[in-house]
Order: structure tokens, then sequence, then C-alpha cells
């Protein structure tokens, strides 16, 4: 009896947001809209250089941003990663208590919890500067067997791909899946990540049973600047896909049939976790209720909600949302 819905394995990381002007981004020398690593040093000079700006600081990673949403909802969830043993650590296990989600964590003694620096612009465009630190050690002794053969669904995040310890330990995740007929999600994560890691994306696509990407990791994917090229050609080789569009809502092809779902107009303020989000709303859609009509229609509502809004966490109740739907 499988007692946990989805799990995920992606990066540990402390969300710390801030509000920040166009000038502030110029002054400090960062690149408006980057998403870049950082070192330590880097990240001890960020946290100098902004520390009389107010900030918000939540657990986070890509990953368990979806988990995260997910559990809100109601879904039963595990999640997988590697933190520092410090404060951050504590804080991070402590709020995953809360949520009621089991966590499957490392705590590195020599290494400090990771964190993602993420400055919103007036214009509510993101920057985001990344210190992996602990969570950059997950390996493959980081992946409980119990916990897959416990799951319906493991979810895999892209962004594990850019260490080699990280990405043998996704493989080996993929093989105690299918070896519990646990099934398999990935989301893509960034093009950055296809650019570099092509052959594994492409082999990790190979296995799984959904994937999430947006409008420009589907054209990379695919390898064209057509939408409905690349939204065809990933319809034919992935067994489900979800490609989200922004303000243009989602494509998903699912049980072979395409579906579109619009977006419900909203003001942008901050658009941290979005894609996030839109996975953990759909998850609980088609794990907890099993529509897929559901699923999308959820989706869109809870990605408006949190765009309109400061910070990748939902200021209200998302299971309010489930009302609208």
């Amino acid at each position: 009896m499988k007692d946990i819905q989805l799990c995920g394995i992606g990066n540990g990381l402390v969300d710390l947001q801030f509000k920040i002007t166009d000038e502030q981004v110029l002054n400090y020398g960062m690149n408006k809209g980057e998403m870049r690593l950082i070192d330590l040093t880097e990240r001890k000079k960020l946290n100098q250089y902004f520390s009389s700006v107010e900030s918000i600081q939540c657990s986070g990673g890509s990953a368990a941003n979806s988990i995260i949403a997910f559990s809100q909802l109601g879904g039963k969830s595990a999640y997988s990663t590697v933190l520092g043993n410090d404060n951050l650590g504590k804080f991070y296990a402590n709020e995953f208590k809360d949520l009621g989600i089991i966590l499957n964590a490392e705590f590195k003694d020599n290494y400090p919890t990771g964190t993602c620096f993420v400055f919103i612009t007036p214009d509510s465009e993101r920057t985001m500067l990344t210190s992996l630190e602990a969570t950059a050690f997950f390996g493959k002794d980081n992946i409980d067997e119990k916990i897959i053969a416990r799951s319906e669904w493991i979810y895999i995040e892209g962004y594990k791909l850019t260490q080699e310890a990280s990405t043998e330990a996704i493989f080996k995740a993929i093989e105690l899946a299918k070896k519990h007929h646990t099934k398999i999600a990935f989301t893509v994560s960034d093009v950055f990540i296809i650019d570099t890691f092509r052959a594994n994306v492409n082999k990790i696509m190979e296995e799984c049973d959904l994937v999430f990407c947006n409008e420009n990791e589907a054209k990379s994917l695919s390898n064209t600047d057509n939408f409905n090229d690349a939204s065809e050609s990933l319809s034919k080789s992935l067994k489900n896909v979800v490609i989200t569009k922004g303000a243009e809502g989602a494509t998903i092809y699912w049980d072979g049939k395409r579906y579109d779902f619009n977006s419900l107009p909203t003001t942008p303020i901050d658009t941290t976790g979005a894609g996030d989000m839109y996975a953990g709303a759909f998850f609980y859609g088609i794990l907890v209720r099993q529509d897929i009509e559901f699923a999308g229609k959820l989706a869109s509502i809870c990605a408006s909600k949190i765009v309109s809004q400061f910070g990748a966490r939902m200021n209200e109740d998302l299971k309010e949302f489930i009302k609208l739907v």
C-alpha cells in the first residue's frame, strides 16, 4: 500500500526575497533578470550589502515549492534533499514538519544550508542568485528506497543535473521507481539545464510518465522556435507533458489528448514560483481528484494567484482555491 502520493527530489534552499529598485540592481553589479550560481564569498557579500533591506525568508527550492503547494492543498508528500546542520537547516526542517511533509534530509556539519537570493524589481522581474553549499552534495546515498517504494509518484528537479553525484542519484531514483511501480515526473527547470545537459535530460524524459516545462524550454527541447511545432513534437515523444505559457495559460497533453487552459487575468507583482505552484496544484488534481480538467483549472488559478503577491509561498489558504474550480 503506497501511503505517500508524491515524493520530491531536489535542492534544499532557504529563499531570501527582497524588493529592490533597478538602481540597487545596477549598483550591486547584477544583471537584471539573471539566474546564476554564486559561491560562499559572494553570499556573505550579498548578506552584508542588503542587510538593511527587509526580506521574506521561507524554505524552498523548485521541487520543494511544488511539494509544499501539493501538501497545502491536502496531498500526502515527502521530500529528499541535503541541508546544513545550522539554523537555516533547522528552520527548513521545522517548516516541513509544520506542513506535514516527510523530510528525508541529510544535515551536513561542514557546509551551510543553501540559499537563494530573490530580488524583485518594480516591474515584477526577478533576479536570482543561488548559493547551493550543502545541497550540492546530494548523492546516491540520499535516495531512500523505502520512501520511493511508498510513493505513487516521484518528482525530479532538473537543477539536480548540475552536479555529477546528484545526477547519479537521479538515475538511481528512476531505477528504484521502476522497480517499485512508482510513476516518474520531471521538471526541466531551465533552458540552461537543457542546453548544458541535453543527453541526460533526454535519458530522463524517456523514462518519465510526466514532464513539466515552459514555452521556451519546450522550444529548446524540440530544437525549434515555433511553439506549435514544439508542442506537437513533445506530444509524440513523451507520455504526458505540461507546457506552461505564462499569461497565455498552459497546453497539456494527457493520455494522448490535448487540453488548453487559460490563465486568470491578474496584475503580476512577483513571478517567483509560478511554475512550481502550477506543478504542485496540477499534481493535486491528478493524484487526489484524478481529474485532468480539474487539475488544469486549479493549476491555472493557483499560478495566477501566486504571481499577484510578493513571495513564492501563498499568503492565502490554498484550499480556498479548490472551491473556485
